[in-house]
């Protein structure tokens, strides 16, 4: 399958070395036998803390953004640099250069793209331009919640949801930069209109993503 693999940043720096970075690149290596892969990497705390820095300066929200996306792009690279000759050695900008650089047969890792779309919605768009047949999302939780797990003790899972519900769910978050939470508007409105098959899964666990392929796991959105 051609597989789209959006992994968060908070995931990948939680610690701040390297384990997490390593530990993702044995998967996907794994995964890359059978399986054409992208790889779409969030800014996580970093990119948080620096747009925190640049919002204080009184910057707008695009330029926000714009140190946000440049954070993913390192992040970015540093997967890369732990796939080693695995991955396409340059980082796509764009989604043309994404696809172009597929052709040479190697793993693609990306970052942001530009202003306004969250590394959700970079992964959602790319797996349409690339006629993708599966986004796994990793992200910090088990799956989509009704409500913050980290902040309610009853917040329910949902095994399975329909993207209208999700953009229920969904609709009264935050769009500033840095402040996307599980996944965003524009992401829902691309699985939509695409019909691509969407699993959000815990990325602490990278093996998890190996599940996501073949088995139920986390929140299956259906379109």
């Amino acid at each position: 399958m051609r597989i789209v693999i959006t992994i968060g940043g908070s995931i990948l720096l939680k610690e701040y070395d390297n384990r997490k970075f390593e530990a993702y690149a044995d998967i996907i290596r794994q995964l890359d036998v059978e399986h054409e892969l992208f790889i779409v990497v969030g800014g996580g705390r970093p990119a948080r803390d620096y747009i925190g820095v640049v919002r204080d300066m009184g910057e707008s929200e695009s330029i926000c953004d714009e140190i946000g996306i440049q954070v993913t792009r390192i992040n970015a690279r540093l997967l890369q640099l732990a796939l080693k000759d695995c991955s396409y050695p340059a980082i796509p900008e764009n989604f043309h250069q994404a696809l172009e650089y597929s052709a040479s047969g190697k793993i693609v890792v990306m970052g942001g793209t530009e202003p306004a779309h969250s590394t959700d919605a970079v992964g959602s768009i790319l797996a349409e331009y690339v006629g993708a047949d599966l986004v796994i999302n990793a992200t910090s939780v088990d799956g989509l919640y009704d409500k913050d797990p980290n902040k309610f003790d009853d917040a329910v899972m949902f095994s399975e949801v329909s993207v209208d519900e999700l953009m229920g769910i969904v609709s009264g978050n935050e769009t500033k930069a840095g402040t996307y939470e599980f996944i965003d508007k524009t992401a829902i409105e691309i699985i939509k209109r695409s019909a691509i098959k969407t699993v959000i899964v815990n990325g602490n666990n990278p093996e998890n993503v190996r599940t996501a392929i073949s088995e139920p796991i986390g929140t299956l959105i259906t379109s």
